[in-house]
């Protein structure tokens, strides 16, 4: 009895340790995800604004809606963009701490 209880604590001892580890790495992953399709979408928004977009939108800050698709592919966030003279910035951020981060592009417009 005593030999099965110790080989069940040393099997305790080494697979929930891996098991923790693997759910880390799957979170850890799953935000790496997340950030890549928010730049992603950033990205291509971004370019489209400074393509002339952006005279659609009054200086200030608004809530910016987006087009794109895989957005359903991102946690809860919203997407903003802030039109000052001469400068143009579109910003993701998630409304949940520790799913991909907030996303900042920038841009001179000339």
């Amino acid at each position: 009895m005593v030999e099965l209880l110790v080989a069940l604590a040393i099997v305790i001892g080494v697979l929930l340790p891996i098991a923790y580890s693997f759910t880390c790495e799957r979170r850890l992953a799953r935000s790496y995800y997340q950030r890549a399709v928010a730049i992603e979408i950033v990205d291509g928004e971004m370019e489209a604004l400074l393509a002339g977009e952006w005279r659609a939108f009054p200086p200030g800050t608004h809530d910016y809606q987006i087009r794109a698709g895989a957005a359903t592919n991102l946690p809860p966030g919203r997407f903003t963009l802030s039109v000052q003279p001469g400068k143009l910035r579109l910003r993701w951020q998630p409304a949940v701490k520790d799913h991909g981060g907030p996303v900042t592009r920038e841009a001179i417009l000339q």
